[in-house]
């Protein structure tokens, strides 16, 4: 059987910790606020950490009062904690004396120290010691630090060595866990020399110095609707989604949650993804090697956010945690790439028995964002689970993973990994806060969540949206003139319906007056742009009807509700309210789309030329 994630972790850690102990304990899940102003919730491993009893000599300076039940606090795959507890050692033995060895080393010179004894660099100094260097530093407060060893037992990998060479508290002000007191006595471990006074302002570094970790960041479409810029959510505005089925790669949506990993071109096709199986073998192929050795399929496929249409559970229910959304969140694309199952089998595992231990496929990003997906769904010979390179006939763009992403149809976009570094077929589901517990629901009364009551989200469930309404003006039969009045006016409306799993939409039905009664809108063929073994696409739709019949239905007020709701080929179906599948989160918010349609205004932007799209 495979080792479990947390236990390889743990024995890293036992590894490369400053003190001697005899055992791991659990932290207690912590809940910290992201900089964007939504909640990041930390997991708590599952499975216990073996027992580790490990001496290791102490670096110069080290922190010589024994301390008492240590936490260790990291990072680990984006907004993750290690979540470990090192307990008092119960040994009597003296701490070993610091050894020259692991002085700093020769190629920064120390300035002058005052009476704690410590040397002084300046920040062109500290800046040598960046990310290639083989001895990476960070600046936390006034304080310099030599990571070198913490690197090996991080559980976000060499994400830490984004921070080498300057300050690392922008990058906590992401990775927030790092806040606490815990991390920061760790890191007193690992301290060199504090900067040079001279380049200091209010006791921190000059803010000149102090890297923005999101200034890399691509520039956006102006027509996108941005929740947040930094880390960049962005919804695609619903008159864009309108327009055509593919949704053109400047205005699909963005999730990301940190920044957005820098590949260069011209290194693209040497970018490597490491495949583990639980036999432990282990192979890397390039990007070189994935298009020349494998067939290329092309998939057209929907992505998704959980969170798509929050808004609307908040203004119809309660306020929920989380972006608020509103119909954007999702976007169509062709995707082109290698199928994960042939990559898979080539590495060595069975396709016909993978295996007990293979139960889920972790994915891991540059930025260090993880989650993973039943290996059932990649097994399956009509999954359409792709390693893809391209998007709408072009290179991914750098938003949506360039070089390389996983795409996972019909499943939420939370899974489909962008900027894949590291696949891992395990015997467990990935061990990140995106896979234990931001993408999961609960019932509406359970506003304590227990997360490991309930799966996290795979299948999306069915959902449809109005993206635009337009009014349109009849001409006159014998003139051809415009004719403004109610009676020969129309309105036009459209939207999307979807439903995961690779389920076709069958059915959307509208109504004009709140729900009372119902007609059919139109499907749209888009057939002829479809690709793949499901229906992994939406159905776009439309209808059309009088004004009148508008006015009617509003039974005298100037404005209408126009309710949608849509059937797939398993007559899955909306639930009517928001209410009745309200989760504190806000996820799969997916009940009867509705919209007040204001005809009064409607017709004097339409006189006034504001309607015309």
């Amino acid at each position: 059987m495979s080792i479990p994630i947390s236990r390889r972790i743990g024995s890293e850690l036992s590894r490369v910790a400053r003190r001697p102990r005899r055992t791991l304990c659990f932290l207690e899940t912590l809940e910290t606020r992201h900089s964007a102003n939504s909640y990041i919730k930390f997991l708590g491993f599952q499975s216990s950490l073996r027992a580790a009893s490990t001496r290791v000599v102490q670096k110069a300076h080290p922190v010589r009062r024994r301390l008492g039940p240590l936490r260790v606090l990291a990072a680990g795959s984006g907004l993750l904690a290690i979540l470990l507890s090192v307990l008092q050692p119960i040994t009597n033995e003296p701490l070993e004396e610091p050894e020259d060895t692991n002085l700093p080393p020769p190629n920064s010179t120390p300035n002058d120290s005052d009476v704690d004894g410590l040397p002084r660099y300046r920040l062109i100094e500290v800046k040598e010691h960046g990310p290639k260097s083989e001895r990476p530093w960070v600046i936390y407060e006034d304080k310099v630090y030599d990571i070198t060893d913490w690197i090996p037992g991080h559980p976000g990998g060499e994400v830490i060595l984004r921070a080498a060479g300057g300050s690392i508290e922008p990058y906590w002000d992401i990775f927030s866990i790092h806040k606490s007191p815990y991390v920061k006595e760790i890191l007193e471990q690992f301290i060199v020399g504090k900067v040079h006074p001279d380049d200091l302002e209010n006791g921190r570094p000059l803010q000149e110095h102090i890297e923005d970790p999101f200034m890399l960041d691509p520039v956006r479409d102006v027509r996108l609707k941005k929740l947040t810029a930094k880390p960049c959510n962005a919804e695609t505005p619903g008159q864009e989604l309108a327009e055509s089925f593919l949704t053109p790669n400047q205005v699909f949506y963005v999730r990301n949650h940190m920044w957005v990993p820098v590949v260069e071109k011209v290194e693209a096709e040497d970018h490597n993804i490491t495949i583990e199986l639980p036999d432990g073998d282990i192979k890397t192929y390039s990007i070189k090697d994935l298009k020349a050795r494998f067939k290329q399929h092309t998939v057209t496929a929907v992505l998704q956010c959980s969170g798509n249409r929050r808004n609307d559970m908040t203004r119809y229910a309660k306020k929920t945690n989380g972006l608020q959304w509103t119909v954007g969140a999702i976007s169509c694309a062709k995707w082109e790439g290698v199928r994960l199952r042939d990559v898979l089998a080539d590495a060595g595992l069975s396709l016909e028995d993978p295996g007990e231990d293979a139960r889920h496929v972790q994915f891991s990003g540059l930025e260090a964002y993880g989650a993973s997906i039943p290996i059932s769904t990649v097994l399956d010979p009509m999954g359409d689970v792709l390693l893809a390179f391209k998007m709408n006939d072009e290179p991914l763009p750098r938003d949506h993973g360039f070089p390389v992403r996983v795409i996972v149809p019909g499943h939420v976009a939370a899974r489909c990994v962008k900027w894949v570094n590291k696949i891992v077929v395990s015997d467990e589901e990935s061990t990140t806060t995106w896979q234990r517990r931001d993408y999961k629901c609960f019932g509406p009364n359970e506003v304590k969540q227990d997360w490991d009551k309930y799966k996290a989200i795979q299948v999306m469930p069915i959902t449809s949206a109005i993206t635009r309404t337009r009014l349109q003006h009849a001409k006159k039969p014998q003139s051809g003139q415009v004719s403004e009045s109610i009676e020969d006016s129309v309105i036009q409306i459209e939207g999307y319906a979807y439903s995961g799993g690779g389920r076709e939409i069958q059915r959307v039905d509208i109504s004009l007056d709140g729900g009372m009664t119902w007609d059919q809108a139109q499907l749209i063929d888009d057939t002829k742009l479809e690709r793949g073994n499901k229906a992994w696409c939406w159905k776009r739709w439309k209808y059309e009807t009088g004004l009148s019949e508008v006015v009617k239905s509003s039974k005298g007020e100037s404005k209408a509700t126009l309710v949608i709701k849509a059937t797939d080929d398993a007559y899955n179906t909306q639930p009517e309210t928001h209410k009745s599948i309200y989760n504190p989160r806000g996820n799969l918010a997916t009940a009867w789309h509705r919209v007040d349609f204001d005809y009064a205004t409607a017709l004097k932007d339409h006189g006034t030329g504001k309607n015309k799209r």
